[in-house]
């Protein structure tokens, strides 16, 4: 139907944009409660929801089937990791920060940005809570773990788990590990040198203010060896990556919404009814992040709806050929709509350009290497363009915004990501697509 649809219905969605990026900034306090970010969705949301009710109501269905799994999958990787704390032996010196970026960009890959994401962000906080400047760790913590990290296996990112269930065999993600690896190397040595200097800055204030005293943020100075309180959550994150995988390639077991989520869940209550309290108050848990991003992203399911279904039906019209055309227009795309099925839009548009089958030689699943290597590094890169660009960004920013950071609005966070990702991306074109 996205051939005869108006451009009209894509309206609410802009709105659904402009509020979340407008109106922190014109009304904080009123923004701060979850209701009203419920009033946006709905008022913006439910319009579009009863049109397709009436007009294409198994897309609906599909649609809230997938909004429904997501947020389960949030929610149980929030719960779990929610009860897992780090103690002692860490400084929040650039370095260890540093390490901690990478550590999570490998983990990204094998067990998914949302996961890495979750077991890793709090720690993060948590070592640099005495630290003056927090915001540009987090920033570079979405670029780095909830995005470009998760680029080497099909279970990295949901854009590569929809290309592995299209025909691209599993390891076939693997052969990016050159454009992985510069990314990833690009973004710590920028981290690193930001870091650095605003740790030199805090050093020569608190010399100023107290001279001849040693600059010594308080972090995680225990100096008894490094701690991990609630490792039983380990193996309960361990099923929650493991349920995904085997979901996604048994679907006639799990189906596209059901047992799956079933599994997931019973992890969840399974980590609440086995973490001790007293863990969880330690990590200053509360349900509040993960309500904010459920009430967000209701709307914005709902909302971009009708840009999906105009662009599944005139992407052709694009007239995209080269792999650089490809990875820009599917990462731009990405960085504000789901970028899945934004995937598979761009995967069937290549598949278009040779109409070979899928087992030709020279092609995989029907498209040129080359090609679907550019739409699969714009659709994981790119998600790091805003904070809807995927579902850990938001997350990421709720918990930062609980625990006192003082996150950028929508479009101040843009601002960092055309600072630092869109000149990445142009080197990584150059490079990589030309």
């Amino acid at each position: 139907m996205g051939a005869t649809l108006s451009l009209a219905w894509v309206a609410p969605f802009a709105a659904m944009l402009l509020g979340i990026a407008a109106l922190p900034l014109a009304a904080p306090r009123l923004w701060e409660k979850n209701r009203w970010k419920a009033a946006l969705a709905a008022v913006l949301g439910v319009p579009v929801g009863v049109f397709f009710l009436r007009a294409d109501p198994a897309l609906l269905a599909h649609t809230a089937a997938d909004y429904a799994s997501f947020i389960v999958l949030l929610g149980a990787l929030y719960v779990i990791s929610g009860g897992i704390v780090i103690r002692g032996g860490v400084l929040p010196t650039p370095a260890a920060n540093t390490a901690v970026l990478a550590l999570g960009a490998v983990l990204a890959s094998f067990m998914g940005t949302t996961g890495a994401s979750m077991l890793l962000v709090r720690p993060l906080l948590t070592i640099n809570e005495s630290r003056r400047h927090r915001v540009h760790t987090v920033v570079f913590f979405i670029f780095l773990v909830a995005n470009v990290g998760g680029c080497l296996t099909p279970l990295g990112d949901p854009p590569l788990f929809m290309g592995y269930l299209k025909g691209v065999p599993f390891a076939w993600t693997l052969g990016l590990w050159k454009v992985w690896l510069f990314a990833v190397a690009a973004l710590l040595a920028a981290y690193y040198a930001w870091d650095r200097r605003l740790w030199n800055a805090e050093a020569a204030a608190a010399s100023a203010a107290a001279p001849g005293a040693a600059f010594e943020p308080q972090g995680l100075r225990d100096p008894g060896a490094l701690q991990l309180a609630g490792k039983r959550n380990f193996p309960l994150l361990a099923g929650v990556v493991l349920v995904v995988a085997v979901g996604q390639q048994l679907p006639a077991l799990f189906g596209s919404f059901g047992l799956r989520e079933v599994f997931m869940a019973a992890l969840a209550v399974a980590s609440w009814v086995g973490t001790p309290a007293g863990v969880r108050r330690e990590n200053r848990f509360t349900f509040a992040p993960i309500v904010e991003v459920a009430t967000l992203f209701a709307g914005i399911f709902l909302t971009m709806m009708p840009a999906l279904a105009i662009l599944a039906a005139r992407g052709g019209e694009l007239g995209l050929h080269h792999p650089a055309q490809f990875f820009w227009a599917t990462g731009a795309l990405s960085s504000f709509l789901d970028n899945a099925p934004t995937y598979l839009v761009f995967f069937a548009l290549a598949q278009g350009l040779t109409h070979a089958a899928p087992g030709t030689p020279g092609l995989v699943a029907g498209v040129p290497p080359a090609i679907l290597a550019a739409i699969s590094a714009g659709a994981v890169f790119m998600g790091a363009n805003t904070y809807i660009g995927n579902g850990p960004n938001f997350m990421v920013k709720a918990i930062a915004d609980e625990r006192g950071v003082r996150m950028p609005t929508f479009f101040g966070y843009m601002g960092y990501s055309l600072a630092v990702l869109v000149p990445l991306f142009v080197v990584v074109t150059f490079l990589f697509l030309r």
